[in-house]
């Protein structure tokens, strides 16, 4: 394993960059679609006028090795809450550490008292890497097929802490 936390280059993503993260996320996706037994999911079946548009509209933060852009976050603030979107690791990467630095970059350019993401159940990597970057489940919402939605959160800026975005938390 090399240690590419240390080439790893993050910046904002912007409209430019919807094709670059539309197949980013299809390939990542990939994995998830096999465990599910569906390739019916939105990080699969979004086009690209969507991603164009999702990107424009909110927060989204990019992770580039060498030029190549091997993973993305979008996230949006809802009142006090961050909300984390949709995150993608180029398969060939996963397991670099790429995950845990952009959720960390996502938390640090935030003012929110908290963060939530989701995950479904079976996606037990997941819920392993969320858990360890700090993560702790608050509601599962059963999917009608056998599955549940996990959500999880974590405390960014205690209420009362003073914060400022870009303020480490």
């Amino acid at each position: 394993m090399t240690d590419t936390n240390d080439q790893i280059e993050i910046a904002p993503l912007r409209a430019e960059d919807a094709g670059e993260v539309m197949t980013l996320q299809r390939a990542a996706f990939v994995s998830e679609a096999q465990i599910y037994g569906s390739a019916d999911m939105p990080p699969l079946t979004q086009t690209l006028a969507e991603v164009e548009a999702e990107l424009r509209s909110g927060s989204g933060l990019g992770a580039r090795v060498g030029g190549r852009l091997v993973g993305a976050i979008r996230f949006a603030e809802d009142e006090r809450m961050l909300l984390i979107g949709r995150i993608a690791i180029a398969p060939d990467m996963q397991g670099e550490g790429i995950g845990r630095t952009l959720l960390s970059a996502a938390e640090e350019a935030s003012s929110a008292e908290t963060a939530e993401l989701f995950t479904g159940s079976l996606s037990e990597a997941n819920i392993r890497l969320y858990e360890a970057c700090g993560y702790v489940e608050s509601a599962r919402i059963p999917q009608g097929d056998g599955t549940d939605q996990v959500f999880l959160r974590k405390t960014l800026h205690p209420v009362g802490e003073p914060s400022e975005p870009g303020a480490s938390g």
